[in-house]
């Protein structure tokens, strides 16, 4: 297994060839604001406890979660203040109009997320994926699909954003396993652009998967 120094050859960049770009900023937010980031989301998102199908039958999905349009249908919720700031502090540091927030709360060390690349039709081709922690620091394993196989492992740490470009969907897998360490709960901020044609039919329908 090789783990990349995250400064070399330019700070923050873990990987950036044809496979794709990852970039790591600690402390991008300052610890107090996204400490009050995380105790505002904590109380007044509306968290839900998803199941989902695996291997022929029901499961609990390991984490809460929760979703947002980040310009939402005039029939749709606003999201919290908490992630409208956090919204602005990602496009100031990345360019990037996003238009969707998928937000996890990993409640202890139990809670995780599997291996896995984004749906490429859920995400608009050439936009990157940006990942805002706040929390307390889990650990996220990269691992490149055959036949590279490099992994990268990442920890994530309360006010850091992870920035993923798409063709790393293309190339990699990204999960944050579970842990027997004590660790306490952390929020994950994804902000995504969907695609331009989904988008417009999930406003016309009233569904929101992200």
């Amino acid at each position: 297994m090789v783990q990349l120094p995250l400064f070399e050859p330019e700070p923050g960049v873990l990987a950036d060839d044809e496979w794709g770009r990852f970039t790591h900023r600690p402390g991008l937010v300052p610890r107090a604001t996204a400490r009050r980031w995380f105790e505002q989301l904590r109380e007044q998102v509306g968290w839900n406890a998803e199941r989902r199908w695996m291997y022929d039958r029901q499961v609990d999905v390991p984490r809460l979660t929760a979703r947002f349009r980040l310009q939402p249908a005039p029939d749709q919720p606003s999201p919290p203040a908490a992630v409208l700031q956090a919204y602005e502090r990602v496009i100031a540091e990345t360019g990037v109009s996003f238009d969707s927030v998928g937000l996890n709360l990993y409640r202890d060390g139990r809670d995780s997320v599997a291996p896995h690349n984004d749906h490429l039709d859920e995400i608009a081709p050439g936009f990157p994926i940006a990942l805002l922690s706040l929390g307390a620091t889990r650990r996220m394993i990269i691992r490149a699909k055959p036949p590279r196989r490099r992994v990268m492992q990442v920890d994530l740490e309360e006010g850091s954003l992870l920035l993923m470009s798409y063709e790393t969907q293309l190339h990699y897998t990204h999960g944050v396993p579970k842990t027997n360490e004590p660790v306490g709960e952390r929020i994950s901020l994804a902000f995504r652009v969907k695609p331009r044609d989904e988008a417009l039919a999930q406003r016309a329908s009233g569904r929101d998967r992200y």
